[in-house]
């Protein structure tokens, strides 16, 4: 499987950044690898995912936000992997984080005149979503070509790259609920995300100018 993954990057790679070319090849990448990683079964497992392709996306041909694959040094499936053990660690201090913030403001009296106070708290919140979200939704919901409601779950049209890239924009619906919904495993639901609905949120992003080419 390595050498076909690696000659899959080189022909990925010679086709422009955000083109049907590439995009073809990415696909196939992802689909052979997406078994292959690591997995975990904390709650923030898929949005850990969710990064290491965007990552990929950005970095797999191009030095974009990172340091582009090398395929002297590793593995692309070994480079993936400690891309996602990465976040996962990151995931995992921030929650820790939270529990601590949670467990400090719980332990100060309600009459107390210092309480302990974040510093992040005395920011104050953006009076508009960001213009690449409201960008993104836009483009979501036009699907001009209808290409995202095309592109459903087997049999189940009603999810669809459409309805996920939606529920996925933050606020994000958890896949949690979004298993609940609509009566799927997370499992299916996520690899479905990754395998058809991320790739053409990358395309969008790079065509519009968002992801470096």
């Amino acid at each position: 499987m390595r050498a076909q993954l690696h000659q899959l990057v080189i022909q990925a790679c010679q086709h422009p950044p955000g083109s049907p070319a590439r995009q073809k090849y990415l696909t196939r990448i992802v689909n052979l690898v997406q078994p292959k990683l690591w997995r975990d079964t904390t709650a923030y497992y898929p949005d850990a995912l969710q990064q290491t392709w965007m990552y990929f996306c950005q970095n797999i041909c191009e030095a974009n936000t990172g340091e582009a694959y090398d395929p002297e040094r590793s593995s692309l499936i070994t480079w993936l992997n400690f891309y996602l053990k990465r976040q996962l660690q990151q995931f995992y201090l921030e929650v820790q984080k939270q529990q601590t913030r949670t467990i400090s403001a719980s332990s100060v009296p309600a009459d107390s005149s210092d309480p302990v106070t974040d510093p992040i708290d005395r920011l104050a919140a953006p009076a508009d979503l960001p213009p690449l979200l409201e960008d993104v939704r836009e483009w979501i919901e036009r699907d001009v070509t209808r290409e995202l409601r095309r592109t459903h779950i087997a049999n189940h049209p009603e999810v669809n790259c459409q309805v996920l890239l939606l529920r996925r924009l933050p606020p994000e619906v958890s896949w949690k609920d979004l298993s609940a919904e609509f009566k799927l495993p997370i499992s299916t639901l996520s690899n479905f995300y990754q395998r058809q609905c991320l790739p053409r949120l990358c395309q969008f992003g790079k065509a519009e100018g968002y992801l470096e080419p």
